[in-house]
């Protein structure tokens, strides 16, 4: 195969599912790679496993996504590679396996890779915490979930053994839509000159309309055509790691030097060494060229030795948040806002609020950049932000029955909206650190439909 043709499915559990569905059936795909796992996943997930027991632990997307591209998929003879298992990928590719038999197609491998949660191990392998040096044995009353970055290799194992569909865990974003590229073109696990080329590629297409138009508009300076009907990108990549960006004609969006750009260096702190499971990825000497209407050829993306280490991201407890907003508008909406705000701070005093941080914010006003917001022009209509956070739930809970006072309590004419949704949520504070790559174990299962 001299030409690979690699869709996005997703960038993140909340995306759009029709632009996936629309890479399904007429993308012409060789695989279809949804990523929808950000830092926080694997923790909120474990939180919402330990409220829940019912809670199956994969993405709750997983019944609407593959609905929506199975039969364009296996008309195609399009693959699927997803890390959608979060941190129950056996239970993703069972569910899995339940689609295929519902739509009548039997006999289809599904694999699951796991073996990345190592929450009762990291203790014992880790030693420093990468964000402030301290022991990662300072977190142990506070550990949920620590969970390991795997790469490529476990998955390229299972499209060896034939599956048609990968579910995995914790895998990096990059290494899903690398992985095709290891198998079909036969790439050694070491090359790091030809994993680099194709790491480079996946993490241009991570993030899904990012690199079509998507989190770029900015009216007046980057006009993007029909932002409302932005397609995923499509990675047309040659067997020597270069590859065409491009996307299905007719749809919204656009694919030029400027996008690619943006998200070659999108998250990427220093663009000579890009780390990753499989490779460290050099883009000091990437080449674009614009082939034609969204299509952008990428060369020239090279690569460095993978580290003997593995980044894991811990999820630890860090208390809890109360949050409640209410709103004021028309002339001296400022002057209400700033004298309901004096009005809460001298009552959380008065309730003995204990918070570790708390904020009142002006949305629309100062509520982004604090202090350093200009001071006019004066708002038409202010809307109150209120959050805190504290050691327990009680403590959170002040807050929304503090402002809950304020609409028969506090100032005139202030707008109250009545909270049907629960306004405290525990808070997750992801770590990171390094074990050595060896006691990682991934591990692949295989059903069948």
């Amino acid at each position: 195969m001299q030409t690979l043709r690699i869709g996005a499915g997703a960038a993140w559990w909340g995306d759009r599912i029709e632009p996936a569905r629309l890479n399904a059936e007429a993308g012409d795909l060789d695989y279809l790679c949804f990523e929808t796992m950000a830092e926080a996943t694997a923790s909120a997930a474990q939180v919402r496993r330990r409220r829940d027991p019912e809670f199956a632990g994969f993405d709750t997307y997983l019944d609407d996504r593959m609905q929506a591209v199975l039969p364009g998929c296996l008309a195609r003879g399009t693959r699927i590679v997803s890390n959608q298992g979060w941190i129950n990928p056996q239970g993703a590719a069972e569910r899995t396996v339940y689609w295929l038999r519902q739509l009548g197609h039997r006999g289809i491998r599904v694999a699951a890779v796991s073996g990345s949660l190592i929450t009762d191990r990291v203790l014992g392998l880790a030693d420093r915490i990468l964000e402030n040096g301290e022991p990662v044995a300072s977190l142990h009353s506070q550990l949920v979930s620590a969970e390991a970055y795997l790469g490529a290799e476990p998955i390229v194992e299972a499209l060896r053994a034939g599956a048609q569909i990968v579910m995995t865990s914790r895998v990096a974003d990059p290494s899903l839509f690398l992985a095709p590229m290891m198998f079909e073109f036969g790439w050694d696990p070491l090359d790091h000159l030809l994993l680099g080329r194709g790491n480079g590629i996946g993490h241009l297409m991570e993030c899904g309309a990012q690199v079509t138009g998507g989190y770029f508009a900015d009216p007046g300076f980057k006009e993007v055509p029909d932002p409302w009907n932005l397609a995923f990108p499509i990675a047309e990549v040659q067997s020597d790691g270069s590859a065409v960006i491009t996307k299905i004609n007719g749809t919204g969006g656009l694919v030029d030097l400027r996008t690619v750009k943006e998200q070659l260096l999108y998250e990427v702190h220093d663009p000579g060494n890009y780390i990753t499971p499989d490779v460290i990825v050099d883009f000091l000497g990437t080449q674009l060229r614009q082939e034609g209407p969204d299509r952008v050829h990428v060369s020239g993306i090279s690569g460095k030795p993978r580290t003997a280490t593995l980044k894991v991201s811990m999820g630890c407890t860090e208390g809890f948040v109360g949050e409640d907003m209410f709103f004021y508008a028309g002339p001296g909406a400022l002057r209400r806002a700033q004298l309901a705000r004096e009005i809460l701070l001298q009552r959380f005093r008065i309730v003995g609020l204990k918070a570790e941080d708390l904020r009142i914010d002006f949305l629309g006003y100062n509520a982004i950049h604090g202090a350093i917001s200009p001071a006019e022009p004066e708002p038409y209509e202010v809307a109150v932000r209120v959050v805190a956070r504290t050691r327990t739930r009680e403590e959170a809970l002040k807050v929304g029955r503090e402002v809950d006072a304020m609409a028969v309590s506090g100032v005139g004419m202030t707008g109250k909206r009545v909270p049907h949704q629960d306004r405290t949520r525990e808070v997750i504070g992801i770590w990171s650190t390094l074990v050595p790559r060896e006691e990682v174990k991934p591990i692949v299962t295989y059903l069948e439909s």
